[in-house]
């Protein structure tokens, strides 16, 4: 299925130039660094963002290069890593996520930070306003808290006798204790039981899904995080749902790969590829203070149907209609 719905509002464009000429400024080579606390860049991300710059004339090793650190979950990494891509001189940064947008705005208030996916952008400090972040900071919020209410209904609908769900959580992620709150707030209203529990790095999801274990949860709904959406953590997590008996629940479509019964939430492609049209608008003499941190306008509703077998579940044919992408 190919429905996708649109909401929400883009606070400022890009126009997506066809003639390479114009995203080649004197000839230059490029130099855009990318931060994140993964072990690695993902391939999905890293073909997502080849594909945004390709669109705008731009062509790795061509007219620009990547400059790849990972933090390898390490957060106490993020610091000298920053400074390694300020002693390169890279022209732009690309962060991976709010934790490592928060290292590269406290280590650098010169070189240009594009912020890849992050929520709560203004509660977290990382920008002044959405419409005028201010600073050397902008990027994409995802409306992380904001679609938590709409991600838990979902998952209630989808299985209607869920009392008790387990929420995994990262506690070295800024913006997840602003999401744990509204999750909270709307277990009250659909009368669910939550058990949190909570993981920094894959090693420690092991003991996060024993700890749901001994709470006899019921489901598990996966807090959106690098780490636990990522290949590693999102790997290890759908492993153990799965092994568990647990549907779950996510933010990014990108985890049903990994064995993810469902997900609601932004297109990641689209996010991905629209964040090199932040680093081209840039690298023309764009100012950052005025590039407005925009939000997502297209969501998706993704299940997995060959989860829901493994599992035994049926779900409401109803749900599955309005799915944008469903996995045989």
């Amino acid at each position: 299925m190919d429905r996708r719905a649109f909401i929400g509002r883009v606070a400022g464009g890009f126009a997506a130039s066809p003639l390479a000429a114009e995203a080649q400024p004197g000839g230059k080579i490029y130099a855009i660094g990318y931060l994140t606390i993964r072990r690695s860049m993902e391939q999905l991300t890293l073909k997502f963002l080849n594909q945004g710059f390709k669109e705008l004339g731009w062509i790795e090793g061509r007219n620009f290069v990547f400059t790849i650190k990972t933090a390898g979950f390490k957060s106490e990494r993020l610091p000298e890593l920053v400074a390694e891509l300020v002693r390169l001189k890279v022209d732009v940064i690309i962060a991976d996520g709010a934790e490592t947008a928060l290292a590269a705005k406290r280590g650098t208030r010169a070189i240009p930070i594009v912020a890849a996916a992050i929520a709560d952008a203004v509660a977290i400090g990382l920008v002044d306003t959405l419409a005028r972040p201010g600073g050397n900071v902008t990027g994409l919020s995802f409306l992380g808290t904001e679609l938590i209410g709409k991600q838990l209904q979902l998952f209630k609908e989808a299985i209607p006798n869920l009392s008790r769900i387990g929420i995994l959580s990262n506690p070295a992620n800024p913006t997840h204790a602003q999401r744990l709150r509204e999750i909270e707030a709307t277990a009250q209203v659909l009368a669910v039981r939550i058990e949190r529990v909570a993981a920094r790095t894959p090693t420690e999801v092991d003991q996060a899904f024993a700890d749901m274990a001994q709470t006899r949860v019921e489901g598990v709904f996966v807090l959106s995080d690098p780490m636990l959406s990522g290949e590693e953590g999102g790997v290890r997590v759908a492993q153990l749902a799965l092994k568990g008996g647990l549907p779950s629940m996510y933010g990014w479509g990108t985890s049903l790969r990994f064995g993810g019964l469902m997900s609601y939430g932004p297109d990641s492609e689209d996010m991905y590829r629209r964040v090199a049209g932040y680093a081209d608008r840039i690298l023309k003499g764009a100012k950052v203070a005025d590039l407005p941190v925009e939000q997502p306008t297209k969501f998706l509703l993704a299940i997995n149907l060959k989860t829901s077998k493994i599992l035994g579940l049926t779900l409401p044919q109803s749900l599955l209609a309005r799915a944008d992408e469903v996995i045989q």
